[in-house]
């Protein structure tokens, strides 16, 4: 397995996103300017893109992970946790110590055995249950 980064949302993410969030879970609302001013991750098998998110930067040392997809025929295989922890190092390589993320409901144990803890109420995302969720994962200088 290959991750690689992108500074644009490349080809391989808009497909791994439009098929699992807007094919298989309805969601309409997708894509945002989020997107431009985010770094994109693509896990690879081979040559064959599998799972992808995204970070950004949303205050001083914060950043916020989202869009975590792994294609259906690849799940259970502990993609998405690779893929999550490869986010962190990133994100704690260029200096940042909170990570956030807006957790679907159904995928909340999932972030808790990495570390996140609900840090906000649940909302509704396009009538999906979701919950803000973080993670210290360096001290304030």
């Amino acid at each position: 397995m290959i991750i690689k980064l992108y500074t644009e949302l490349p080809k391989e993410s808009y497909e791994i996103r439009k098929k699992v969030f807007m094919e298989e879970q309805g969601f309409k609302n997708e894509f945002d300017d989020i997107d431009k001013s985010s770094t994109h991750f693509v896990l690879y098998d081979k040559e064959i893109p599998i799972a992808t998110c995204r970070f950004f930067q949303s205050s001083y040392k914060e950043y916020v992970i989202g869009r975590i997809a792994v294609i259906k025929q690849y799940r259970g295989q502990n993609i998405g946790s690779q893929l999550l922890v490869s986010a962190e190092d990133e994100i704690r390589r260029i200096g940042g110590i909170q990570i956030f993320l807006h957790s679907q409901d159904k995928a909340r144990k999932f972030y808790e055995k990495h570390g996140y803890s609900c840090c906000g109420k649940m909302d509704l995302d396009e009538n999906c249950p979701h919950i803000w969720m973080c993670k210290k994962i360096g001290e304030k200088e």
